[in-house]
């Protein structure tokens, strides 16, 4: 019985003993070793350390990337225009010795990113109208607030990896303004736009009818060429044939007369002695 006792013993002191002398560090953590308070020891390496107990003790700080949800802040733009801005940041600690010297803990850390990532928002958002933040030049806006804050946070052992901006609204009293000058602003671009289509298809039908005019005008007169032309041949054959026959133009040319004269209605009266008359009776 007294043995049992004793092993028990034995090994509630070595576990205490294990607890009291080492300690783990796991992959995705850092440690720092204080004594009496002071840093002593940074361990940035996973694996079992040994300690001195009750004069040191251990702090853990996590090398995982951290998210850090920013409520939403009131900004003024370039144009005098108040922005409620909701932005997110990614980050995670690099050296932590410095972090801890800053801060001692991530609560503190999150207020004094707050303040930075704040501050360059307000100091970029102010060199941009209001539509340029909230429909060109968001992404640009936040690269350069990104690398702007990532600066200052490395003098705290801070790595700033990304920040976006989730929403950007306009406070309840300046919507409807704002509103009303944007669907101005488009209006007036959207008039602008047709004024130009309209001068430029005034351009494309004077152009158009210009050029229609000079093809009718070059069609009339090679036409006036190709008929002058053959009136010209007509006139030479027939008086070429009349010439070689006198009488027989005469008779054509009273044949022209009669058919344009009378009709299968008319009902004519000669005079045997009529030219006419002798002309039909000729027909056999």
């Amino acid at each position: 019985m007294k043995k049992g006792a004793i092993l028990l013993i034995l090994i509630f002191g070595v576990i205490i003993a294990y607890k009291s002398f080492f300690f783990v560090v796991d992959v995705t953590e850092y440690a720092i070793i204080t004594q009496l308070g002071k840093p002593k020891k940074t361990i940035t390496e996973p694996g079992l350390y040994l300690r001195l107990p009750f004069i040191q003790n251990i702090i853990f700080f996590s090398k995982k990337l951290m998210e850090y949800d920013a409520p939403p802040s009131e900004i003024l733009t370039k144009d005098k225009k108040a922005l409620v801005v909701d932005n997110y940041c990614r980050w995670k600690i690099i050296e932590p010795l410095k972090f801890y010297l800053s801060f001692r803990d991530v609560r503190s850390a999150l207020a004094r990113i707050d303040d930075i990532i704040y501050s360059e928002m307000r100091i970029e958002l102010g060199k941009h109208n209001l539509i340029d933040v909230v429909s060109k030049n968001r992404n640009e806006i936040m690269k350069n607030v990104t690398i702007a804050s990532k600066l200052k946070a490395k003098d705290f052992g801070i790595e700033i990896i990304d920040i976006r901006i989730k929403r950007a609204d306009l406070p309840p009293e300046n919507e409807k303004a704002v509103y009303a000058r944007m669907k101005a602003e488009r209006e007036r671009i959207a008039k602008q736009y047709r004024s130009e289509g309209y001068e430029e298809a005034q351009k494309i039908r004077a152009k158009t009818e210009k050029e229609r005019t000079i093809i009718l005008a070059e069609a009339y007169r090679k036409v006036q060429e190709i008929k002058g032309n053959t009136d010209a041949k007509v006139i030479k054959i027939y008086a070429d044939a009349f010439s070689k026959d006198p009488n027989f133009y005469d008779f054509l040319k009273k044949l022209e007369v009669h058919e344009n004269s009378f009709d299968n209605k008319t009902k004519l009266f000669l005079s045997t002695n009529s030219e006419i008359y002798k002309m039909l009776k000729s027909i056999k």
